[in-house]
């Protein structure tokens, strides 16, 4: 019962989406990180708006993830070959 009340709190706090992109697993480690950035900006802005934390530290956390979000875009080659035609089916 525990267990599956911790599954619960974790799938509210850390909700993942489905990946419908194409599969390869440089996207699927980018997908789970871009998904990780919203949710961890969700909670930036959150704290800022109820005036938890000042604007320009909300600016410099929001900053800091960017940048680690975009380490992570350009070490995983993300964006670094030209797009793939999808592939037309044989028409005989």
């Amino acid at each position: 019962m525990e267990d599956q009340n911790q599954k619960d709190k974790d799938s509210f706090l850390h909700p993942r989406g489905r990946y419908y992109g194409q599969f390869k697993p440089k996207n699927l480690v980018f997908n789970a990180n871009l998904q990780q950035f919203a949710q961890k900006i969700g909670y930036i802005t959150s704290l800022e708006t109820s005036g938890k934390i000042s604007p320009s530290d909300a600016y410099n956390q929001i900053k800091v993830l960017w940048k680690q979000l975009k380490r992570s875009k350009k070490q995983l080659g993300i964006g670094n070959e030209p797009p793939s035609e999808p592939e037309s089916p044989d028409v005989t």
